[in-house]
């Protein structure tokens, strides 16, 4: 007898993963139980949900439609089974979350040890993934690093908010001197954060306290003398006296305090940036999602509002 539900988490495994062997490593089956799987339900269901290539698999207009109502039914069962886990005084179960990598360092890890000790039945599938928005539907909670105005119509809850400015090492500063005005980057030594080779070499900056949703007062073409897509290795760059770059206040905020890095440009931003805690769209938050979600906002010492962004 087929097990429609099984059936329905192998075949989402197939188009969430791409293929049948990538879907077969997730879900801990062989090949050719996924191929099985997916055989049966479309003979099942008397049509094609899949087209097959060497190279890819995609989803016929039957297998969309099957796929979008698959995911709903299994979300109720979900949900289903997270109202009557709430009920219980235990919370158990897995809780996969995504995160950028500076969140894994600086947010998640340090309350790995006393959440468990608080929740000893919740184990956390932590990912890293650097991309601006990753498949939320694959996740119970994302941790997303957003500039200001930032719209996904997604349901999320704001941790905290900072500003992004300009930062050299004393050492740089005391070799090349502290510029005067925004148009001076221009013959420093610029170190740059970019996601895509994509990006412009412009270096955008607003006033202290003003939206940054519009065109920015200033934008500063530069010759950087590095660019790089993360924040750990950019900053022991800076630290070492490799130039100027920009870091949000709660990163830049320790190594100001201890003298390690000046601020350049005072009462110049680069951007405005928001901590969220995202969620996949669900009409019921899992006990565990939520545990953990409390747990990180205790943390920040201000529990807010969940909202649609």
């Amino acid at each position: 007898m087929l097990d429609r539900l099984q059936t329905m988490k192998v075949f989402l495994g197939v188009v969430d993963e791409g293929g049948f062997s990538a879907a077969a490593r997730s879900l801990s089956m062989t090949v050719s139980n996924v191929t099985r799987h997916v055989a049966a339900l479309e003979e099942h269901l008397g049509t094609r949900l899949l087209q097959r290539t060497t190279r890819r698999v995609s989803l016929t207009p039957a297998g969309e439609r099957y796929a979008s109502r698959a995911r709903d039914i299994l979300e109720s069962v979900d949900d289903a089974f997270a109202d009557v886990q709430g009920t219980t005084s235990a919370l158990t179960g897995v809780l996969r979350i995504v995160a950028a990598p500076m969140f894994t360092d600086s947010l998640i890890a340090p309350l790995v040890a006393p959440f468990r000790q608080a929740y000893p039945g919740i184990s956390l599938e932590v990912h890293v993934d650097s991309s601006p928005l990753p498949d939320l539907g694959k996740y119970d909670l994302a941790f997303l690093h957003t500039h200001e105005g930032f719209d996904a119509h997604i349901v999320a809850r704001t941790l905290a908010t900072s500003e992004a400015y300009l930062c050299a090492s004393p050492a740089y500063i005391a070799r090349h001197g502290q510029p005067q005005t925004p148009q001076d980057l221009r013959d420093h030594h610029c170190l740059l954060r970019r996601a895509t080779p994509a990006h412009r070499d412009v270096l955008a900056l607003w006033r202290s306290g003003e939206r940054v949703t519009g065109p920015a007062v200033h934008e500063i073409a530069v010759s950087p003398v590095v660019t790089i897509n993360e924040t750990a290795s950019l900053m022991q760059m800076v630290l070492d006296g490799a130039g100027i770059a920009t870091f949000t206040d709660d990163i830049a905020a320790p190594f100001m305090r201890a003298g390690a890095l000046q601020r350049v440009l005072p009462g110049w931003i680069t951007g405005r940036y928001a901590v969220l805690a995202a969620l996949p769209s669900r009409k019921h938050m899992p006990e565990r999602t939520r545990a953990f979600l409390e747990f990180v906002s205790a943390s920040h010492q201000r529990p807010p509002a969940i909202h649609e962004t």
